[in-house]
């Protein structure tokens, strides 16, 4: 075998995951063995850049299916590209709710208020109420 290659439970510690998980996304066509030691899978070392791209999308709440779509896309498809920008607007959308919470839960950590959630300035970093009008000018 090619030193270079990666057994299955390199590849496994190497990125978190399970060696079941590798063979389901061998099974679904998103990676590929480039040979086997004995009976175990071995993997060329690219093979951590692609089951991180996994990772992260599944992360994002792609789906096997929509991933699978995605790392073969070509620049001619129209359909998959409107489903990226689509995907990057819920994903937008989802990072101002986190930045919110996060926001939230960093003032409750150092307010006062009683009881903290009714704090104001909690209630406008979790994003329930607005910022206070400006006062009229005299």
């Amino acid at each position: 075998m090619d030193d270079a290659l990666l057994d299955i439970a390199e590849v496994a510690r190497h990125c978190g995951l399970a060696p079941s998980a590798l063979r389901f996304y061998e099974k679904k066509g998103l990676i590929a063995p480039a040979g086997r030691n004995g009976l175990r899978r071995a993997y060329n070392p690219d093979v951590l850049e692609r089951l991180a791209l996994i990772t992260c999308a599944r992360s994002a709440g792609f789906s096997i299916a929509e991933i699978s779509r995605f790392i073969v896309a070509q620049p001619s498809d129209a359909h998959l590209r409107a489903r990226m920008a689509a995907k990057a607007g819920d994903l937008d959308e989802q990072i101002g709710r986190l930045t919110r919470l996060r926001n939230s839960l960093q003032h409750a950590a150092v307010c006062d208020y009683e009881p903290i959630v009714d704090c104001p300035d909690f209630k406008r970093a979790v994003g329930n109420v607005p910022e206070p009008a400006s006062a009229p000018s005299k």
